[in-house]
């Protein structure tokens, strides 16, 4: 292995990798939404369309799209702790939660989103990882868990408002992210052999 490379291995210590994502994550939504800006560009287009082929490519972009920088903005802090807890159980599992979480709340919101309408925005990430984190600990029932559990929820309790359907908010986001929150904990967390593997050991 030459200096380089031994030198590139140290830049981001293992312990910070999953946190270090996290933070990636956003700043991809903050660079796009500044190149947004340029005259000619609709970035917002490749949002979920609900049955529509085309919107099927929104279930991976959507998320990382919003409607200007308050949207963003109101998107970035909850995403970062959210998203910083999760990142404590490693890499692997901050990537499982945020692609269960992407899928399900893509593909429910395709499903029942209305007829010529494009959703848009990280918020269904957002109730993903908080019912994710809610479920956890129901699921595995460690004292930590709980508490860490008990501390989102008086934080960001307020945020399952967002659940009541309202005009001009995708509420079917909000609902399928946080349903998707809950099978990310179940897949990851249920009782027995069957669940994925655990996130100790992955190198990036």
């Amino acid at each position: 292995m030459s200096g380089d490379d031994k030198m590139s291995n140290r830049d981001i210590p293992d312990w910070m990798r999953p946190f270090a994502t996290v933070v990636f994550v956003v700043a991809v939504m903050w660079v796009l939404e500044v190149i947004d800006l340029l005259p000619g560009l609709n970035l917002d287009q490749w949002g979920i369309r609900p049955r529509s082929l085309r919107g099927l490519i929104g279930i991976g972009t959507a998320p990382f799209l919003h409607n200007g920088f308050p949207h963003l903005i109101s998107n970035t802090i909850p995403l970062l702790i959210l998203g910083f807890l999760i990142a404590a159980s490693g890499l692997q599992r901050f990537v499982q939660v945020m692609v269960v979480v992407m899928v399900v709340g893509g593909v429910g919101t395709w499903l029942t989103g209305a007829s010529g309408s494009t959703h848009i925005g990280a918020s269904g990430l957002v109730f993903g990882f908080l019912s994710y984190l809610l479920a956890r600990a129901i699921f595995e029932k460690k004292i930590l868990y709980l508490l860490g559990g008990m501390v989102v929820l008086f934080l960001y309790g307020s945020v399952l408002w967002g659940l009541i359907p309202k005009p001009g908010i995708s509420w079917q986001g909000h609902i399928f992210g946080a349903v998707g929150g809950v099978v990310a904990a179940w897949m990851l967390h249920k009782p027995g052999d069957d669940a994925l593997p655990d996130a100790k050991g992955l190198k990036a």
